[in-house]
């Protein structure tokens, strides 16, 4: 059964219940994979741009991309793929399965206070997105401290690694478990509410984009083209991920240096802003906002078609 839901992301109960759940999460591993392997040089561009120091020759993504294919070629561009991929899995599957359970859940606690269909979906996707990335957290921090030290190993004064095993164990033989979980606390004050700001965006802008494109009657009405489907999809994903972006950027760059800091010299989210601005001014919190931008707006608008196509492939036949 083909499940056109006229591009409104979330799914009542009915229809989550509807998913076969293993080819829900088997199928949406691999092309999940997949739109991160098209991505990941970006990530990679974004975060030596946010660690490197003021005397760096590298200041902007089109230098720090030429450095990296000079130096290692293609590979560059993936250090810390390896174990990116290796967390990827079980953090989409907590990801997932408390976003879609939890956004049926708000929807049903906003029903009864009377609210437009815009401010509904824009509150229930918001809290539903902050909320599974409190979840994903505790298994995505240790994979992202170790990912970015992989990144920008050599980079600035950074130490070099053999590989994301090498880098757990220096960690751990440093600092702990605790050390896996650097920033930490910031990474739930970033990508919590960047989470909450994108899911939020998106579920209001598709209302707003279907109203305007008078498609935004009952579910017994025709069908929409499956290409309009994808469209108004696709523009609620750059506009999350541009909003996202903007709001989040600070925080995600102070974040990043403070998970790539070597032992020997920490520092406080109050001290890294304080040197941001003293190299660069206020605009020095924007690091890598470029990269970012792009990164977000794009892999928001694959992601959401991937997941929206992904919950259609997936709905169990009757």
């Amino acid at each position: 059964m083909c499940l056109y839901v006229r591009g409104i992301s979330h799914l009542t109960s009915r229809l989550y219940a509807e998913l076969d759940k293993t080819k829900f999460y088997v199928v949406g591993a691999g092309l999940f994979t997949g739109v991160t392997v098209a991505l990941y040089p970006v990530s990679v561009v974004k975060t030596r741009l946010q660690v490197a120091t003021k005397g760096a020759a590298e200041r902007n993504a089109y230098s720090v991309a030429k450095g990296l294919l000079k130096t290692d070629g293609i590979p560059g561009l993936y250090r810390g793929f390896g174990t990116v991929i290796f967390g990827a899995i079980p953090t989409r599957i907590i990801f997932l399965s408390v976003l879609e359970t939890t956004k049926v859940s708000a929807f049903k606690m906003l029903q009864p206070f009377g609210l437009s269909e815009t401010t509904q979906a824009a509150l229930a996707n918001g809290v539903a997105g902050m909320t599974s990335s409190l979840f994903a957290q505790s298994v995505f921090v240790p994979i992202d401290v170790v990912s970015q030290k992989l990144m920008v190993q050599g980079y600035s004064g950074h130490a070099q690694y053999s590989g994301g095993i090498d880098v757990a164990r220096k960690i751990l033989r440093s600092d702990g478990i605790r050390g896996l979980y650097r920033g930490f606390g910031l990474s739930v004050v970033t990508y919590s509410p960047s989470s909450a700001v994108w899911w939020a965006s998106y579920g209001s802008s598709q209302r707003f984009i279907w109203r305007h494109l008078d498609q935004g009657g009952k579910y017994d009405e025709a069908s929409p083209s499956v290409q309009k489907i994808m469209l108004v999809q696709a523009a609620g994903g750059i506009i999350a991920g541009a909003t996202a972006s903007c709001i989040t950027t600070p925080l995600d760059t102070i974040k990043t240096r403070l998970q790539v800091m070597g032992n020997d010299n920490r520092s406080s989210i109050k001290q890294v802003a304080k040197d941001l601005i003293k190299e660069d001014g206020w605009k020095g919190l924007y690091r890598g906002f470029g990269p970012r931008f792009f990164s977000m707006s794009a892999w928001g608008t694959s992601m959401i078609l991937t997941y929206e196509y992904l919950k259609r492939l997936c709905t169990k036949d009757e």
